[in-house]
């Protein structure tokens, strides 16, 4: 797994940060917007995740301009119970690792397994606290926490709000590329929006 921990986005070292705030809007019609921001409120990551695909697949930029591609998610399948998904570096293709969705174990709870570039396991994402609940009540809040070689490297819990979706995303240092760190905590909740719009 490469380390990348000097990597740069939009000027910040992700490398210095362990704070971050992620934003969507409720409700969404042909695409999900999210924005990741840092602690001081700067935008580092722009997603326009799109809900009509066969394929999925999307970019991560460093701009709501779309001028500074960061990182390619894409699904390796089509239909499937379990979707992998690879995570590349936008500007070198360089594959940073995969994650793949437990279709029948996350019925009741979230889970991603987690795969370093050569197809080895090493972590996984899991959905926290009352998970069956949440399916029942939709207005609780979520909470999900990243695990690599047993370690917890990322907590993401969402905040309330009224007009928006807020999640807070605190990291710990790992040897894994803190933009991957980043993608699997968007693809966990690209997962959990996918299950609150198909209600």
């Amino acid at each position: 797994m490469s380390t990348g921990l000097s990597r740069q986005v939009s000027g910040v070292s992700l490398a210095t940060q362990s704070h971050y705030v992620i934003r969507r809007k409720f409700w969404s019609v042909f695409e999900r917007v999210f924005r990741v921001f840092t602690a001081d409120g700067q935008l580092i990551m722009y997603i326009q995740h799109p809900l009509l695909k066969l394929r999925e697949e999307f970019m991560v930029y460093a701009d709501e301009a779309c001028s500074r591609p960061l990182l390619r998610v894409k699904s390796r399948q089509v239909i499937a119970i379990n979707f992998s998904y690879d995570v590349s570096d936008a500007q070198t293709g360089e594959l940073l690792g995969s994650v793949q969705k437990k279709g029948l174990r996350s019925i009741l709870r979230d889970k991603f397994i987690i795969l370093d570039p050569f197809g080895a396991e090493i972590g996984y994402a899991e959905e926290q606290g009352a998970a069956f609940l949440r399916r029942l009540f939709p207005i609780l809040l979520s909470k999900h926490a990243i695990f690599v070689g047993g370690d917890q490297v990322a907590l993401i819990r969402q905040r309330f709000r009224l007009f928006t979706k807020e999640f807070t995303v605190d990291t710990r240092p790992s040897p894994v590329d803190p933009r991957f760190v980043l993608a699997v905590a968007l693809l966990a909740l690209i997962g959990e929006a996918r299950r609150e719009d198909a209600r």
